[in-house]
């Protein structure tokens, strides 16, 4: 039996149980009998939610919220063809969509990563997931003569966005630690390749069954909403640095001292550019790929061009969005699979493990990715063959990366350290990188631009830069790989300093001290000693 901090007696309970309440506190040591009443029906729905907030139970609906969040962001992707058609605007200006979404992502990124290590993190996740999903289904209802008007939604979506990004993940690393940090990032970040699979599904599915694309907008502000009520119910709010060494941090520097930290910390800055190679070309490819597959089977008269409005499923760009989504999906579950054995065999081997397994995937990937637009032009099974490889190879790192940020970064930092890599990658990959190839495409289609061949051509020159961004993340992770034991080792005794709780030495009979405050009257304590 035990009592929760309102005195109310609850069943299924030991006597040396504590209730956690809702704001997170921990229930006193037991009441006396005499102050014990009946349960009221809401203090035994407190008690059986108490009893759901389980570390398994939070890193699941977190995983769930970011399924949702990839899932929304591919969306338009998956309709990408249709939008612009209804829009009536060129490849440069419907890659502006991305490019804006991207850009008040990153921007939005160091604010909630500043707010994350400082409040009460799975209220700004709510509030987050809150506003994207009400702004993606206003977005839904805008007219063809207000394509500005979309563009900012997709930008305003990017903050409410950003906030999850940013600190979700610090929450995990709270909960977790060691192999079990591992495997739950794992699960966290494999909802990167399955959100972004199932929002070209979900994109082109929902356009299919209801004829009009609009009602691709309306599908994920729905779950979107209840992944917020869930978080709010069921996610707890650990202590920053609870699962590192048995203890939390005890101090908290500023922000500006955070900043110079990790500005000087080697493998997180090499780390960061490297996942911004990463992103430079997952943004590029998830906007532009089925539409290049698109135009291949144009090129090879296995489909026709498609001049209406809204394309049908007898269309191949809608099989290129779908195939294209079910790759993702299981390229995303493959490689995420691969890179948590991989890293675990290579541990027993090598303490640079993490960053190794990151460089050697990120190099095999660039060879596949340029195989694409080799053999795409003959065979477009040819294609989907090297976009599996080399989508499994390249999303090995997304839950590693995030590992050896946790194992370089002390906890009362890290949504910080989240955020700002966020920003970097953003910034430097997938911000520009959509608008980037829509612009190189747009301006080698000048001179041919009514050849159909000449614009499949033109998109799979401008989608080549894509392979030697990758290479050169390659080579930061080998970077990386220089740095990340003396880093770790540096992150480790600050953290163990941090954790030390307070404790007085005394010196002699008549002056004591606590550890890190000056020994007031120097002179006088010298004489004492």
């Amino acid at each position: 039996m035990c009592v929760e901090s309102d005195g109310c007696e609850i069943e299924g309970c030991s006597s040396s149980d504590e209730v956690q309440t809702l704001s997170g506190s921990m229930s006193p040591a037991l009441k006396s009998t005499a102050e014990l009443h009946p349960c009221k029906p809401g203090h035994k729905f407190r008690a059986a939610l108490m009893r759901c907030r389980t570390p398994t139970a939070a890193a699941g609906i977190l995983s769930f919220g970011n399924v949702l969040n990839y899932m929304d962001r591919c969306t338009v992707a998956g309709v990408l063809l249709d939008i612009q058609r209804h829009f009536d605007v060129s490849d440069s200006r419907v890659g502006l969509l991305q490019t804006v979404f991207i850009c008040s992502f990153m921007v939005a990124a160091p604010i909630f990563g500043y707010l994350g290590d400082r409040f009460n993190r799975k209220v700004i996740l709510s509030c987050g997931i809150f506003f994207w999903s009400i702004v993606t289904l206003s977005s839904s209802f805008i007219s063809k003569e207000y394509y500005w008007l979309f563009v900012l939604s997709r930008g305003l979506v990017g903050i409410g966005e950003s906030s999850y990004s940013s600190i979700s993940p610090t929450i995990i690393g709270d909960l977790f630690t060691n192999n079990s940090r591992t495997m739950m990032l794992s699960i966290f970040y494999l909802a990167i390749p399955l959100g972004s699979g199932l929002g070209y599904i979900l994109g082109s599915g929902a356009k299919e069954a209801a004829g009009d694309w609009h009602w691709a907008l309306r599908v994920s502000p729905l779950l979107g909403i209840t992944a917020g009520a869930l978080i709010l119910l069921f996610v707890p709010e650990p202590k920053r640095g609870s699962a590192d060494q048995g203890g939390r941090a005890n101090t908290r520097s500023s922000w500006c001292c955070d900043m110079k930290a990790l500005a000087k910390n080697r493998s997180y800055v090499c780390s960061s550019l490297a996942s911004a190679a990463v992103s430079f070309a997952t943004g590029a490819f998830g906007m532009w790929i089925p539409l290049y597959l698109y135009r291949a089977q144009v090129v090879q008269k296995s489909a026709e061009v498609c001049t209406k409005e809204i394309c049908s499923s007898k269309d191949s760009y809608f099989f290129s969005s779908l195939i294209f989504g079910a790759i993702t999906v299981v390229t995303g579950l493959l490689g995420v699979a691969i890179g948590l054995a991989a890293t675990r065999l290579c541990r027993q081997r090598t303490e640079r493990a993490d960053p190794l397994v990151c460089a050697v995937s990120m190099l095999g990937s660039a060879i596949f990715i340029c195989l694409i637009f080799v053999v795409a032009k003959k065979s477009i099974v040819g294609a989907y063959v090297c976009i599996f490889i080399g989508e499994t190879l390249l999303f090995l790192n997304w839950a590693i990366t995030a590992d050896i940020l946790m194992f370089v970064v002390i906890p009362t930092r890290r949504a910080t350290a989240v955020a700002f890599q966020s920003f970097t990658s953003h910034l430097l990959g997938d911000a520009g990188s959509p608008y980037l190839i829509g612009l190189i495409s747009d301006a080698l289609q000048q001179s041919y631009a009514t050849s159909v061949l000449w614009q499949f051509l033109s998109l799979g020159y401008a989608l080549m830069l894509c392979p030697f961004v990758i290479v050169l993340g390659g080579m930061f992770f080998l970077a990386t790989a220089l740095f990340f034991l003396d880093d770790r080792e540096k992150a480790e005794k600050q953290l163990s300093l941090m954790t030390r709780p307070p404790s007085t030495v005394t010196v002699s009979t008549e002056t004591t001290f606590q550890w890190g405050e000056p020994a007031h009257g120097g002179q006088e304590t010298n004489n004492q000693l």
